[in-house]
């Protein structure tokens, strides 16, 4: 089992940035990719960003150039710096980390981030 530990949400004005992390514990090997995604109410979960144990990294469209995945493997950690926020960024934001073999997804607890205009 794998247990994912959220922290740094809150509440920001518009052009604002904010930082989480996630800790990742227990029977972590074999996890490869760590990310967050995020869920508006009303909408479906979606990809925020992505990043391998090696480091490559995935964006959606609507964060790239605001956002940066980074991770410490070191520490089992994925972090999410987020900059230059839109009220539309507004959910609860959810860290990832999947494993491969044999396929599966654990998730954290979520953390809401509030953009006000």
């Amino acid at each position: 089992q794998v247990r994912l530990v959220e922290s740094g949400g809150g509440l920001v004005q518009a052009g604002g940035s904010l930082r989480l992390s996630c800790a990742a514990s227990g029977s972590i090997f074999g996890i490869n990719a760590m990310g967050w995604y995020r869920q508006a109410p009303g909408n479906q979960r979606e990809l925020v960003a992505t990043i391998t144990k090696g480091g490559s990294t995935n964006y959606a469209d609507s964060v790239k150039g605001r956002f940066t995945i980074s991770r410490d493997n070191a520490k089992n950690t994925v972090y999410l710096q987020m900059n230059s926020l839109k009220p539309e960024d507004t959910a609860v934001y959810y860290c990832n980390a999947n494993r491969p073999l044999p396929l599966y997804d654990y998730w954290g607890q979520g953390t809401q981030i509030t953009v006000s205009s």
